[in-house]
């Protein structure tokens, strides 16, 4: 700019700022402002990035970097095999069983678990006497311990267990069966406890998300002469889709990474054969108990990759629109 372009102060200032400009002051302050926003952001996410640092990305890091080694876990390894535990895994039967049954709780949960909870949270979500007993009572296996529950599941199913006495007294003991033992049974038994034990944290979560739906528009959709039917399915259902799609994300990490059930309800043999091994069983059987802390490192590895693959493809088809509108867009 110069001296030229300046205007002069109608008193004689010849030292007026140019037109377009701000004064000195207000730039200063912006920019004082610029540096305290930066400096809070650095303050404030700084411990947050030092904890993710130190246990999970240094930990990934460590799990790839063993999974290139035949390794006992002792001493450092020095037996360097590249990808071939990889390769090792994906020839192993038992661990393309582990593949095979994931993918059948990934799917059975997603097909019976959130019909069935919507199902029940629709019900639930209209008043009546003993409403909130029967809520409580659907939440009551989740908040259950895992542990608990294996245990509890596992001596009911035995072969002499109540279930079994139950189906011979109803007559129907052309049903009973080696619920656990059975090796073309035992996963969609594990299905069956998988879905009792969380349908309840669905529920919960559906009748929140109909807790947002406003009433008014039902109540306009019943004056317009909508069944009840009607109604659910044409204003209920597409509100509650943020709601459903993130349970179907949740849904879908956790039966991808499902462990502790598995590991307390199923039997040993059963996993040892791959009628209920899911991949993080297989990990720990052989990075543990049969230490092979490289091979089961490479499992861990992939079981990651699996999922966060799974995670992103979810949020970038399903999830978009979501995450979208709950974030906040810059205001120039």
């Amino acid at each position: 700019m110069t001296s030229a372009s300046r205007i002069r102060d109608p008193i004689g200032d010849a030292s007026a700022p140019p037109m377009g400009r701000r004064p000195d002051g207000r730039g200063s302050a912006r920019r004082a402002e610029t540096r305290r926003k930066w400096y809070e952001i650095v303050v404030l996410t700084t411990p947050a990035l030092v904890l993710y640092v130190m246990f999970v990305l240094v930990p990934m890091g460590f799990a790839v970097y063993y999974s290139l080694y035949r390794w006992r876990g002792v001493g450092p390894p020095t037996d360097f095999v590249g990808i071939r535990n990889y390769v090792l895994a994906f020839q192993d039967p038992i661990f393309l069983d582990a593949l095979r049954n994931n993918a059948i709780i990934v799917v059975g949960s997603l097909l019976i678990q959130g019909p069935l909870a919507l199902g029940i949270a629709l019900l639930l979500n209209r008043r009546f006497r003993g409403r909130a007993a029967f809520r409580l009572l659907v939440f009551v296996p989740y908040v259950l311990a895992e542990v608990t529950v294996g245990i509890m599941w596992k001596l009911l199913l035995t072969d002499d267990g109540t279930v079994n006495a139950l189906l011979r007294s109803l007559g129907m003991g052309g049903l009973v069966q080696a619920w656990l033992a059975d090796i073309h049974v035992v996963i969609w038994t594990l299905l069956f406890v998988l879905t009792w034990k969380y349908v309840g944290f669905a529920i919960i979560l559906l009748l929140a998300g109909l807790s947002n739906v406003p009433p008014e528009l039902t109540e306009a959709a019943a004056i317009d002469g909508a069944s009840w039917w009607q109604t659910q399915r044409h204003v209920t259902l597409p509100l509650l889709g943020p709601t459903i799609r993130i349970w179907m994300f949740l849904s879908m990490i956790g039966s991808l990474q499902v462990f502790d059930m598995i590991w307390v309800t199923s039997v040993p043999s059963m996993r040892s054969l791959g009628a209920s091994a899911t991949m993080a069983t297989y990990m720990v059987d052989n990075g543990f108990f049969a230490r092979l802390w490289g091979f089961g490192n490479a499992v861990a590895v992939i079981l990651f990759v699996i999922s966060f693959v799974a995670a992103l493809l979810f949020q970038r088809f399903l999830l978009r629109r979501d995450i979208r509108g709950a974030t906040t867009e810059r205001v120039n």
